[in-house]
């Protein structure tokens, strides 16, 4: 499952990033539950955590989760929407 995560940080930056199933397998073994209940249960934190993990990944940032978190507006999968 590939998708494009739109980052809007409070600076008013913004970055795409794209998922793998690196990001994929650590999201499904940090809140122990399978991707796809992102569409039965969208939490918030499950989507930054997901844009997060790829923008660490892919040497976007470099903070921790929680910093990262702090430096954001808004993710989202709707380029019009950041």
């Amino acid at each position: 499952m590939q998708t494009n995560l739109h980052i809007t940080y409070a600076d008013g930056t913004k970055a795409e990033v794209v998922t793998s199933p690196a990001d994929i397998v650590a999201f499904e073994a940090k809140f122990e539950i399978g991707v796809s209940r992102l569409n039965q249960d969208p939490k918030m934190t499950y989507i930054y955590f997901l844009a997060w993990h790829a923008a660490k990944r892919t040497k976007v940032t470099s903070l921790d989760f929680e910093a990262w978190v702090e430096t954001i507006e808004e993710v989202s999968s709707d380029p019009k929407a950041s």
